[in-house]
């Protein structure tokens, strides 16, 4: 220890002792400081290249890593991986909400338009029965319950005969036969 007092010219025993202790601790934080700004490194910068070179400035003591704190990305990169799934996921809910947009124009259309009012293109089938759009893997419309292969004719004549049987019958009948 008394060779470190040589050098800062202590001739004291205890002094000497101090100063040796005192230039061990600092090399010592000097070492976590690389580490520090290594790891820190990693968590923040994506290149490998760019994770050395921050590792290679903070070798120089103490003003290394302080130049590294500096010009360092402010957010770590599971922050930003984080970020732009919650942008995903909103966005997937946005469109849910009814917004969505034509595949052919990239027009803003609503979910229930059977066409696009800009180009034309047709987006949906509209159900035989009720006319409400529907969706091309859909076997039955969600809405009146029709099978999408049935002939139109034949679902009207389905959906009277559901109704009330009042409002079937063509006249009233004869008032004799009450």
């Amino acid at each position: 220890m008394t060779a470190f007092g040589g050098i800062f010219g202590i001739h004291n025993h205890a002094a000497s002792d101090a100063a040796g202790l005192a230039v061990i601790v600092l090399v010592i934080i000097w070492l976590a400081l690389v580490y520090w700004t290594f790891a820190d490194a990693r968590r923040r910068i994506d290149e490998p290249i760019l994770i050395g070179f921050a590792t290679l400035v903070s070798l120089v003591p103490f003003i290394g890593t302080i130049i590294y704190m500096i010009v360092r990305p402010p957010e770590y990169l599971a922050d930003v991986r984080e970020r732009s799934l919650e942008i995903q996921a909103a966005e997937v809910r946005i469109a849910q909400f009814g917004t969505h947009t034509c595949p052919h124009c990239d027009y803003d259309v609503q979910q229930d338009f059977l066409r696009c009012p800009n180009c034309l293109r047709r987006l949906r089938e509209p159900c035989v029965s009720c006319g409400k759009p529907l969706a091309s893997d859909w076997k039955i419309c969600p809405y009146c319950e029709t099978d999408r292969g049935i002939d139109p004719a034949l679902v009207r004549r389905q959906r009277r005969s559901r109704r009330d049987p009042q409002e079937t019958m063509v006249a009233p009948p004869p008032s004799d036969l009450i």
